[in-house]
């Protein structure tokens, strides 16, 4: 658990949505730590969508949603709160998932500028990168 702890609190209240889950970190992670938000994991691969199915099941959180979807797939509500991990995909396609005001985390590679997105304070942890939907 150990990046997520410092990362928990700072999320915005609501909904997280988990771009490509993959073993769980760290979206499960995040959502075991607050169990006040509505989590929605994604993660198209068959063999970690079904891993992680089990793992919601084993922490006793149903209300976990894990959907077998990319994220240019999910046809949800926009959310408070992304996070992705270890994925390349370009802000623009990230923006859209996000209320205004929302927060998007990213944890390795800083994202690319986007007019829709400003940094946001809050960690100084490496590789750990935090941005605000604006409100327009």
């Amino acid at each position: 658990m150990g990046l997520a702890v410092p990362l928990a609190p700072l999320l915005e209240p609501g909904r997280l949505l988990d771009v490509g889950s993959g073993n769980g970190s760290p979206g499960l992670v995040l959502a075991a730590l607050r169990p006040d938000l509505r989590v929605t994991l994604l993660e198209p691969r068959q063999r970690r969508w079904s891993f992680l199915r089990e793992a919601v099941r084993e922490i006793g959180r149903r209300d976990i949603e894990v959907l077998r979807l990319r994220h240019d797939e999910y046809r949800g509500a926009r959310v408070e709160n992304v996070s992705i991990r270890a994925l390349r995909l370009p802000s623009a396609e990230l923006v859209g998932l996000l209320v205004p005001g929302g927060r998007l985390l990213v944890l390795g590679r800083e994202p690319a500028a986007h007019p829709d997105l400003e940094a946001v304070g809050g960690t100084a942890l490496a590789g750990v990168h935090w941005r605000r939907r604006r409100f327009t």
